[in-house]
């Protein structure tokens, strides 16, 4: 299971990756892209900060401040070792990409990874959901007699919610799948002709 600073670290660097940003920016959009369950403090963002800034994995500046009397802000921005640890973060395909604490931000920043890690990521995410469904309607076949009525629905509301993520997972799956062939195909039509000796 991925840590939270993990988690943190993942997305700021993501962020980064986009532009430079101030603290106050970058809190308001990883606050956004975390959701409204896990809302980041800026006591947790800025040691993460400054543990990136001792690995050299992001760079800070200052600007001037935009009101006269103001401190100037501090923005970060991304430097080489910072782009090589997002891309190497990015590539990982175990358990921690697919995870609940790292999956939906790993996903926030799909589109900078390869479809194959891609697929490799979804179906991960496919099979421990999956994994999850049927241990949960298992217990739930067995409990449906001992819990109250409140209980029981509570309980079916969790599979479903599960069941509604496994098929948007089929489905972006099978929308990968189909864009590659596609692209595949496409190549193909591209490469040139080889001559006949």
């Amino acid at each position: 299971m991925a840590r939270r600073g993990e988690t943190v670290e993942l997305a700021v660097l993501g962020l980064l990756h986009e532009s430079p940003m101030h603290g106050y920016e970058l809190r308001k959009r990883l606050n956004l892209m975390l959701g409204w369950g896990r809302v980041l403090s800026y006591g947790s963002l800025y040691p993460a900060l400054k543990k990136m800034l001792r690995a050299q994995l992001i760079a800070e500046s200052t600007t001037v401040a935009p009101v006269v009397g103001k401190r100037p802000r501090i923005v970060y921005q991304l430097t080489e070792a910072g782009e090589r640890e997002f891309a190497r973060l990015m590539a990982e395909v175990g358990p921690t990409a697919w995870e609940d604490d790292g999956f939906d931000i790993r996903f926030a920043f799909f589109s900078r990874t390869d479809m194959e890690i891609r697929l490799r990521v979804l179906e991960g995410r496919r099979s421990r959901l999956q994994e999850r469904l049927d241990r949960v309607q298992g217990q739930l076949a067995r409990t449906q007699k001992e819990v109250d009525r409140y209980a029981a629905e509570l309980q079916r509301h969790g599979v479903e919610s599960v069941e509604r993520e496994v098929r948007w997972l089929s489905d972006l799956i099978d929308a990968e799948r189909q864009d590659g062939d596609r692209r595949t195909r496409d190549e193909r039509l591209e490469e040139p002709p080889t001559a006949n000796r």
